[in-house]
């Protein structure tokens, strides 16, 4: 697509930006614009498809979807649907500053306005997911991921594996429009396991 593409040469010419912030801020804006793109969600519907098929999980962690992100409820309102035993959750923030814990959701359960004005379940019942999939703002090709700042999904991540808990395997989920050559990286910044995009999945392979 003839958008995307100058999207995404457009990032790819300009990989540093003076500050995180001003990177975020580039991103964000260049997310909003691929998101309206009904082709690229279609792919990205499938690919989280193909993720939910290979990775065979029985709970999975996703998010509500904000301003520029794919919305993934009807591809996990169908999973769902297709086996009573699996589960669906939805991270909850508790406290600015805390890790996420995820409650379990279904696409029948009444919903309330949490942290940051997002929506979260009313189910109030925490449950540990196998298989996460995590919103990203910007990404390289080695699935290092910008987020929003708050560093949520780094301190859950933290506590799981500080706690000896099994992690679960985490997808990115962007545009491709949003891939940069690298990332700026901190000592504590670890990679998802892998990003899907529209256009395919980083590291290329996986």
């Amino acid at each position: 697509m003839f958008l995307e593409r100058e999207l995404n040469e457009s990032i790819a010419r300009n990989p540093v930006a003076k500050s995180k912030k001003e990177l975020r801020r580039a991103l964000l804006e260049t997310r909003l614009q691929a998101a309206r793109e009904p082709l690229a969600n279609e792919a990205l519907r499938q690919r989280v498809n193909e993720v939910l098929q290979r990775c065979t999980p029985r709970c999975v962690g996703f998010y509500w979807p904000l301003d520029g992100e794919f919305d993934a409820r009807d591809a996990l309102a169908a999973w769902l649907a297709e086996d009573t035993s699996r589960v669906a959750c939805l991270p909850v923030i508790t406290a600015r500053g805390a890790p996420l814990e995820f409650h379990a959701w279904t696409p029948q359960m009444p919903m309330r306005v949490g942290e940051h004005r997002i929506q979260e379940p009313a189910s109030g019942q925490i449950v540990m997911p196998d298989l996460v999939l995590v919103p990203c703002v910007g990404f390289d090709d080695q699935a290092y991921r910008l987020g929003y700042g708050g560093g949520y999904y780094d301190r859950t991540f933290a506590q799981w594996r500080a706690a000896g808990t099994a992690l679960p395997h985490a997808i990115g989920i962007a545009y491709e429009a949003c891939r940069l050559g690298e990332l700026q990286r901190e000592a504590h910044d670890i990679p998802l396991d892998a990003i899907i995009t529209d256009a395919g999945s980083y590291p290329r392979g996986t």
